[in-house]
């Protein structure tokens, strides 16, 4: 009996493996930047105005609002330059240890619970060091079929594409080159 009982659920393991829907993603991408942590810090929390240093934000607007605890909100609408928009919230702020959180409501990148970090550390010679770190699924969260475009690999290359423009962007914008 051990035996067959021990076959079934050989037998079922590839179904149970399927059916557990889309795996977490993870983006990390850390750049150092020829400016003081102060001055590049100063760009990066300034929530309301990324499109100073991120080359694929057109415009911003900023709101504040109470959220369904009755908690103040800071919201963000990105416009893009290519078209499109991202409504994102501002999950905190910390001046102390130079840190944003921030996560996505909802926008044109085929992300789902989106949720990221973007810090500035003091780096050797008076340099900084920006590391920038997403986590967030495939806006497609069932079982293949998937359909195009809201893949792990098209949800992978947007996070990318967003963070090596922006970093690449910010370290010219903080360097002022």
């Amino acid at each position: 009996m051990k035996k067959i009982l021990a076959l079934l659920a050989i037998g079922l393991l590839p179904f149970s493996a399927a059916a557990h829907g889309p795996a977490p993603q993870k983006v990390e991408k850390t750049i150092t930047i020829d400016a003081s942590p102060d001055k590049v810090w100063a760009l990066v929390k300034d929530f309301g105005n990324w499109q100073k240093w991120h080359p694929a934000v057109e415009s911003t607007k900023l709101e504040t609002k109470k959220n369904e605890a009755g908690e103040e909100e800071t919201l963000r609408l990105l416009t893009l330059k290519g078209g499109g928009t991202i409504l994102e919230n501002l999950k905190s702020l910390d001046e102390d240890s130079k840190q944003l959180k921030y996560g996505i409501i909802e926008g044109v990148l085929p992300v789902a619970d989106y949720y990221s970090t973007i810090s500035v550390k003091a780096a050797d010679g008076g340099k900084s060091e920006v590391k920038w770190l997403g986590r967030f699924y495939r806006v497609y969260k069932l079982n293949p079929p998937i359909p195009p475009g809201q893949d792990d690999k098209s949800a992978l290359d947007a996070v990318n594409g967003m963070y090596d423009t922006g970093l690449e962007n910010l370290k010219k914008v903080a360097e002022g080159k």
